[in-house]
Order: structure tokens, then sequence, then C-alpha cells
């Protein structure tokens, strides 16, 4: 069995080796391809609505799932659906946060319509809300019209600037009050936000925080619905730009010498497994501060809402400098997690009855590249 102190010598091995012998190498895993349509969006397609959409796909959404699909009708019109092959029902049984990742999208089409003075129209869920799950009836109808009104939002121009960051922080950093302020000021109505760098709350949560991520990981069922859907390295991750990415020369070269593997994530006590689990509970332990968001009631409509309001959050923690990383293990509606999901309510809801829609790590450190997606032209639908 692989030891962590094996899997720890081997790394800096193999580190070693790429800067002594492959830096060239080291310099051709960053992939490319799935990396794309960050460069595409802006791109002019001669069509008011792909080019809104080129910026929709890049939306932050559940295990980077991507479960949009897009129909085009007539000319100044399109309908969204879910690709249910695209759901977590392990982690997000009743497809809560999948349907907030469409909020995020929608809210991404509103402001990059809006940048060309078109004002995008929504209805959401026109065939009625969908419960318990998410199915083929749509997520919402959009239709864009000329509007010489329309304001540009100031949070756009950071949309191709804004990043999930999963790494460690800085601990001797914390968000100001200006910052969090601007944060919290970013959410839309109906969706209440909150923020905290006050140490003591703080690790109050971070500790929440380490709890759910290891009953998350610890969970066969929900551990193998993420391991499922981990792509390693350049090629996997090029071959299919959704799900969670390991990138970079380090990541392939444990992975070349079986010192990271999907087989060995599923193992517990194996290297692979132990070092997934104290990698994200090393960065939930680095957070200086903290946001969330609540909404007084729990409908389809809420869910888009907080969508809205969260991806507008992340923007603005990113013109800020603050890095952001959402923290949805404890809101999680499966029944391990039932425990630290209540907790977390006492916490966080306000004690009347909100529900807590998400929550998020923040704090400071060095950004990431984008992550991959699909694109725009992998999620239209053709008759």
């Amino acid at each position: 069995m692989t030891t962590r102190r094996a899997i720890l010598k081997t790394g800096g091995a193999a580190v070693l080796v790429i800067g002594v012998a492959g830096a060239g190498w080291a310099l051709t895993r960053a992939p490319k391809k799935a990396r794309a349509p960050w460069d595409a969006a802006g791109t002019s397609f001669g069509d008011a609505r792909l080019d809104a959409l080129a910026y929709a796909i890049l939306a932050p959404n559940p295990h980077n799932m991507q479960p949009w699909r897009i129909e085009l009708n007539g000319d100044d019109a399109f309908t969204v659906y879910c690709d249910t092959a695209r759901l977590l029902p392990e982690t997000d049984p009743p497809n809560r946060q999948i349907t907030i990742g469409f909020g995020c999208f929608l809210e991404l089409v509103r402001q990059a319509a809006a940048e060309k003075g078109l004002l995008a129209e929504f209805s959401y869920f026109p065939e009625g809300e969908p419960w318990p799950n998410l199915d083929a009836r749509s997520v919402a109808h959009v239709t864009l019209r000329q509007g010489a009104q329309v304001p540009r939002d100031p949070l756009f121009g950071g949309v191709l600037d804004r990043r999930t960051n999963r790494a460690p922080y800085d601990l001797a950093r914390a968000p100001d009050d200006a910052a969090l302020n601007a944060i919290k000021a970013a959410s839309v109505a109906g969706v209440e936000a909150d923020a905290t760098a006050d140490p003591a709350r703080v690790d109050t949560l971070r500790t929440l925080a380490v709890d759910a991520w290891t009953a998350e990981w610890e969970n066969d069922a929900a551990r193998r619905e993420s391991i499922a859907v981990t792509r390693i390295g350049k090629k996997e991750i090029n071959a299919a730009p959704w799900g969670l990415a390991l990138a970079g020369p380090l990541m392939e070269g444990i992975n070349a010498a079986g010192l990271l593997t999907r087989e060995d994530m599923d193992v517990a006590g194996t290297a692979s497994f132990d070092q997934s689990l104290e990698f994200y509970n090393k960065a939930c332990r680095s957070a200086t501060g903290f946001v969330w968001s609540t909404t007084m009631t729990n409908t389809r409509r809420d869910q888009l809402e907080a969508g809205r309001a969260w991806v507008r959050m992340q923007l603005a923690a990113n013109a800020a400098g603050v890095a952001f990383h959402p923290l949805s293990q404890a809101l999680q509606e499966f029944p391990a997690m039932a425990p630290l999901y209540e907790k977390a309510h006492r916490m966080l809801s306000g004690g009347d009855g909100r529900t807590v829609q998400m929550l998020a790590r923040l704090g400071f450190a060095k950004a990431p590249p984008p992550a991959p997606r699909e694109p725009l032209t992998a999620k239209l639908v053709m008759d």
C-alpha cells in the first residue's frame, strides 16, 4: 500500500526531475483546449444570444458539472434546460445546488446582454417548478430586447477574471470591512447576505467546514460521486472539460508514478485518499473570512435568485482582491450530513427558519488559472 511518506517523497522527486530535466514538458501540461472558452468569450458570433451565452457558460456550478442545455428560439430568444445526466444525486439529492448554478448562469446572461444594450427578460420555470428533482421541463425562457436605458453592470468587467480559489489562504491577512461590505452589497433582492472576519467566528466556521468535508469524503457514495467526475492531467481534462480537474505537472507526475489514482482515492489509508482529505481540510483551516447567503423560503425561484446573488458576490470579492471558495458540504441534504446541516442552519440562518443557500471561505492567495469548460457549441440543442 502506498504510504503518505512515499507520496511526499516521490512527489518531491517528481518536482526535482521536472525542474532539472523537464521544464519544457512542464510548460506543456496546461489543458489549453479545456480553457479555450474563456478566450472565446467576447468574440462576436454574429448572434447576440450566442455572444451572451459565451459568457454564461463560464458560470460557477457544483462540481463543474455544467448541466445547461440551450435551445435557440426564433431570432431573439432561447430556452435553458437541465441535462439530467449532470446531476449530483448523492451530494445534492434535491438538486438545490445545481439550480443555484443555473442562477449563476442566468445572471451572466443578463450582464453580458446589458453590455450590448439588450434587456434580458426571464421567465423562470415556465412549465412549472420541478419537484422533488429537476426534470425535462425548461429551467428558463429568455428573450433579449433592445433597450436604450439598459444599464451596464459594473461587475461585468471582472467576469473573465473570476476564479474559484481552492488553494490555502494567507493566514496573516483577513478581508477588511470595506471588502466584506462590497461583497454583501452585491447580492440581489430577496437574498440576504452576511459575512464575517471576526477571528472567533471564523474559527468556528472553519471547524464546521472541516467536519463537513470530512463527513462527505468519508461517506462512500458521496466520495465516489466526486471521484467519478475527477479528471487527472491535461489529456483527461481536455477530453472531458467538465467535472473536477487536477491539472499541472506535479499532478501528472505523481499520477504517472501511480501515487495519485482514482482507484486509490476510494481506499482509506492510501496516500490518494488521505491527501485528498487533508488538502481540502488544510484549505478550510486557512480561511480568514466567510460569507453566506439565505432566503426566507426555498422555492426553485429562490434557488435561482440565490445563484444570481452568488456569482455577483464572487465577482465583487474578486474585484476587491479577495479569494473566494464555496464550501457547500455542510449545506448538502443527504442523510449523513443532516447533523452538520442542522448545525450550519443554527449558526447562519438567523434563527427565523431561513434556508442557508451558500457558504464560502474568503482570504488571500495567488489566483489560479480558469476552470475547464465545454465549448458553447457542446451546450446547444440542435434539431
